[in-house]
């Protein structure tokens, strides 16, 4: 298991994304199906555009907001996350894009998982050296299973995502600072079989914790 704090690496990422662009071996994955939630407050033709379900609380806690709405609100030192949703490419993991935007008012940007539930989405089909899932666990951490759906097999994986108290901080539903910060957002790194064509993943998790689903990035394995 590998867990990656995606938001304390940004500053690095967002100055250097060109090596592994190259490659056309990293694939963002399309989970817009599943996306129930909008968590970050946009800046979106200069109105602040309020996030409307959380990152904890069961969603009624409190979001996020990007850099630009949190300088129009005037907040001091404001660790937002950047306007770009396109986290790049360092050492660590591939680049990979949430699904933010200051342009977008009205399109759920993250899937919510409260409880004990799942969620499922395709991807294209393909061998991959490895899947990244950018996840927050709120309430605690998330017990999660991970099963892999390959063509002809399934393979599962568990992992404990841990509770996201780090880094970001974070607001109310008024747009205002609640914490400055301590918040961020995780990369979980899982290495599927790169001989197999994988079509699918599923997700679920136990009842504690509540799972903000943000994105998934794959790297091909050829």
């Amino acid at each position: 298991m590998k867990i990656l704090p995606l938001f304390f690496i940004v500053p690095v990422l967002l100055i250097n994304n060109t090596s592994i662009q190259k490659t056309n071996k990293v694939v963002q994955f399309d989970i817009s199906k599943i996306l129930n939630a909008r968590p970050v407050t946009t800046l979106t033709n200069n109105k602040l555009v309020t996030w409307t379900k959380g990152i904890d609380g069961g969603g009624i806690g409190d979001g996020y907001l990007t850099m630009s709405a949190a300088l129009f609100n005037s907040d001091k030192d404001a660790h937002a996350l950047p306007d770009d949703p396109l986290f790049a490419a360092n050492g660590s993991h591939p680049a990979i894009e949430l699904h933010y935007s200051n342009t977008d008012s009205l399109n759920n940007q993250a899937c919510t998982v409260e409880g004990e539930d799942d969620i499922e989405f395709d991807i294209p089909k393909a061998k991959y050296a490895a899947i990244y899932l950018a996840l927050t666990s709120a309430e605690g951490p998330s017990s999660l299973k991970i099963q892999l759906n390959y063509v002809n097999s399934i393979e599962l994986k568990n992992f404990i995502l841990p509770d996201y108290y780090q880094d970001l901080a974070k607001w109310g539903n008024k747009n205002n600072m609640t914490e400055k910060d301590h918040h961020n957002i995780d990369l979980l790194k899982i290495r599927p079989d790169p001989k197999i064509v994988l079509k699918s993943i599923n997700i679920s998790k136990t009842k504690p914790g509540y799972l903000v689903f943000w994105a998934a990035a794959g790297v091909k394995a050829y």
